[in-house]
């Protein structure tokens, strides 16, 4: 149960979900959007965040849709990863939700949550990174079409009243040969120590990574070093580890040098799996 009242309200367009926002926050309302509510209940259960109001957005259709349109599949951001994970459209995409929570949490968890959330793992992001995916992003002055690259900066970079009504993946990364990994700590479904997501495009691998830092990221560069063919395998993942582009989580989950470790292990494997086809 949450421990405070607040008022809830449940738009059925982009453009009034958005001035339903900015009246609430003139009003001092601190209005939140509110798509699954996983991460909403648990932090205001545990008081760490407060609303005097949420803006339900499961009522607006763009934000529902999971559709190829145009040569782009489309995904609406509360789309659930139940949701995501039964209609397999991107494969990648949907193993690596059904690795998310367990599958009570999973009908709950939407797509626009789950990257947009605080949780420093966001795993939904990384088939997104790796097939240069744009985002929707509503705000005052309507709809506006991003690289997902370019407005996640260690977290999404949204201004104050924006949300992210659905993200658009280009049809031609869908069948492309892919390998996502998972490591826990112990059981199958946990907070990952390291998950990686990678595709081959065009002879060469692209590649993403959650839990080796505290946030998910795609590095250009890394995928430089794990595509130079002139060298050896074991001499380009180590290459990769010695450029990650941050401090290496050391956690409960695992220390800074097990991480590395495990993603010694994780790369070999992909080169194995992804190089030759």
């Amino acid at each position: 149960m949450i421990p405070f009242d607040f008022e809830y309200y449940k738009p059925e367009t982009v453009e009034e979900a958005v001035q339903i926002y900015f009246d609430l926050n003139s009003k001092g309302k601190k209005p939140l959007y509110y798509g699954g509510g996983t991460e909403i209940i648990s932090m205001a259960r545990a008081f760490n965040i407060y609303t005097g109001a949420v803006i339900d957005i499961k009522g607006i259709p763009e934000c529902n849709v999971q559709e190829l349109n145009d040569n782009k599949l489309i995904i609406g951001s509360a789309v659930t990863l139940t949701q995501i994970a039964e209609a397999n459209l991107f494969p990648v995409l949907s193993l690596t939700v059904q690795r998310i929570a367990d599958h009570t949490i999973q009908d709950k968890i939407t797509l626009g949550g789950n990257i947009a959330g605080t949780i420093i793992y966001r795993e939904s992001v990384l088939p997104l990174l790796i097939s240069g995916s744009e985002v929707t992003i509503a705000d005052l002055n309507g709809l506006k079409q991003v690289p997902l690259m370019d407005i996640l900066e260690k977290r999404i970079k949204l201004s104050s009243g924006d949300f992210i009504v659905n993200a658009a993946i280009d049809s031609h990364f869908l069948s492309l040969p892919y390998v996502h990994s998972k490591r826990t700590k112990s059981d199958k479904i946990d907070y990952p120590l390291i998950t990686l997501a990678a595709l081959k495009d065009n002879n060469r691998i692209n590649i993403a990574f959650s839990g080796v830092c505290s946030y998910p990221f795609r590095s250009l560069l890394i995928e430089d070093y794990l595509n130079d063919t002139n060298l050896p395998n074991n001499i380009r993942v180590n290459n990769v580890i010695n450029n990650i582009p941050d401090l290496v989580l050391s956690d409960l989950t695992g220390s800074a040098e097990y991480r590395k470790f495990v993603l010694q292990k994780m790369l070999m494997e992909v080169l194995s799996k992804l190089e030759g086809i």
